[in-house]
């Protein structure tokens, strides 16, 4: 067994940003095709990391699940620059551990 195959599950965390005023879908294309780009290579590189979109009456809210709590990362930084360019007011939330499944709980 490899060492990468003994070591016990990552904490996997989630944490959102709100987007006010409330965005159209076209406008937030750059961010989609970021969030999309990002997915891509945490998966190529092993990692668990993503992001989807939800469209409000009230705000625009972007849903993260990430295997890191580095708030730091390439990422982010470029997220935050897209939605100053779009010149929209953003918050971010805390990180939340998810809670771990066993096999035997999604069954």
């Amino acid at each position: 067994m490899t060492r990468a195959r003994r070591r016990s599950p990552q904490t996997i965390w989630a944490y959102a940003c709100q987007i006010e005023p409330p965005q159209t879908r076209s406008r937030l294309r750059a961010v989609t095709a970021l969030l999309d780009q990002e997915h891509v290579a945490a998966q190529k590189g092993s990692r668990t990391w993503a992001g989807r979109l939800i469209l409000g009456a009230h705000a625009t809210r972007i849903l993260i699940v990430s295997d890191s709590l580095e708030r730091n990362r390439k990422v982010n930084r470029r997220l935050e620059a897209e939605i100053n360019r779009l010149q929209a007011e953003f918050s971010v939330t805390v990180p939340v551990a998810l809670p771990r499944t066993t096999a035997s709980q999604s069954h």
